[in-house]
């Protein structure tokens, strides 16, 4: 008896409702979302280049899809697009993510970026949460929010989605909140939250806990100190000293009500640019025992940089995303859960020592280069990674 083959990223695809009554489907869905990914991936930014694409690569795409009548029209995919669930798309990619990472460890950073172009009128812009695997360099799964505030509720739902035992969670002060911190531990996972002005009590007993215990010695309470080694790049020296600590007996009451509030920690950033230094001083709260260390504190802040760097700032220069104007219904959530998939896809693939739109533009170019992105972690004779 055989092992049974692991489901594809097209099985998963399959899996989304299509919106249209049967009679106006005059083209198959799954056709629609996969000429949608490739053309993505391919360099295409809106609907009109998304055809172009599908037309130049029509008999490549015939070898594994349907096209029934040929590559749809623009009209057809901003129609599909923007009647097409979103819930039900990002769950599909999301199981399709969790199939290829398998059990997660290390840093899971999640955090918020907004969609700027996708604001249609007076609306807020398109705002979506996302959980950024460091160590794998993946996408973890998304969620949409109708504002930035709201990311202190969408924060739990992402969570609920996510198999993260053993990990570290990374949230910016946005996030530190003890309903989040709640559902980090229920997930069995540690938290590091970042510590500021809207917990000013707290965050003003930590800093001064710190300050203080920096100046006059921390008595009883012992204090793990990790001096990172000094960094240079672009003009610039950067220094890094991180401490972290038990909760003090005057800081109890204050914390007692966070769930599986452990420590307390400090990062202390010494910066030289152009002669002039500067020094700034940030504050977290943790689940993590001090028997973790002050590297592992070190570690988790500065993995949690990496859903800006790697996440954040590709999709902004290497897909445009801030300048995208698809803005009406369902579409703009739709087309970002797209691009998030062919950004993942596109970072796994390392054969070419190239940026994101380059790697993009050779996959516009090259049918066998865009198999190579699609087909990364997909046993070879499978087209793509698709079927």
């Amino acid at each position: 008896m055989t092992d049974k083959a692991p489901l594809s990223l097209m099985d998963y695809l399959g899996q989304v409702p299509d919106p249209r009554v049967a009679r106006t489907q005059r083209h198959d869905l799954l056709d629609i979302l996969a000429i949608a990914l490739c053309a993505v991936i391919g360099g295409a930014d809106h609907w009109t280049e998304v055809v172009e694409f599908g037309q130049a690569r029509q008999s490549w795409f015939a070898t594994f899809l349907k096209l029934p009548n040929g590559i749809a029209s623009h009209d057809t995919f901003a129609r599909v697009f923007r009647r097409l669930n979103p819930e039900a798309l990002e769950r599909a990619c999301h199981q399709w993510l969790c199939s290829l990472i398998g059990r997660v460890k290390g840093v899971v950073a999640i955090d918020g970026k907004s969609v700027r172009g996708a604001r249609d009128g007076k609306k807020h812009p398109l705002h979506i949460v996302s959980a950024w695997a460091s160590e794998h360099r993946m996408l973890l799964g998304q969620l949409r929010t109708a504002d930035k505030s709201n990311e202190i509720t969408a924060i739990p739902e992402l969570l609920e989605l996510l198999s993260i035992q053993g990990c570290i969670v990374t949230i910016d002060a946005m996030g530190c909140q003890k309903a989040i911190a709640k559902s980090i531990i229920a997930s069995k996972a540690d938290y590091v939250l970042s510590l500021k002005g809207n917990h000013p009590h707290l965050c003003l007993g930590v800093q001064t806990w710190f300050e203080k215990g920096l100046a006059e010695g921390f008595g009883s309470h012992t204090c793990k100190h990790y001096p990172e080694p000094e960094q240079s790049g672009h003009g610039r020296l950067e220094r890094r000293e991180h401490w972290l600590t038990t909760v003090p007996r005057h800081l109890r009451r204050a914390t007692q009500s966070w769930p599986g509030l452990q420590s307390l920690a400090m990062v202390r950033r010494h910066r030289q640019v152009d002669g002039q230094t500067s020094v700034q001083d940030c504050f977290y709260i943790s689940s993590l025992p001090l028997s973790a260390g002050a590297e592992v504190i070190a570690h988790a802040v500065r993995s949690h940089w990496a859903i800006e760097n790697e996440l954040h700032w590709s999709l902004d220069v290497g897909f445009r995303e801030d300048d995208c104007q698809v803005r009406k219904d369902n579409a703009p959530a739709n087309l970002a859960c797209i691009r998030r998939i062919a950004l993942t896809q596109i970072k796994q693939e390392t054969s070419k020592k190239l940026g994101i739109q380059g790697k993009r533009r050779r996959a516009g170019w090259d049918t066998d280069y865009l198999q190579t992105v699609l087909g990364v972690h997909v046993p070879s004779g499978s087209v793509g990674g698709l079927i």
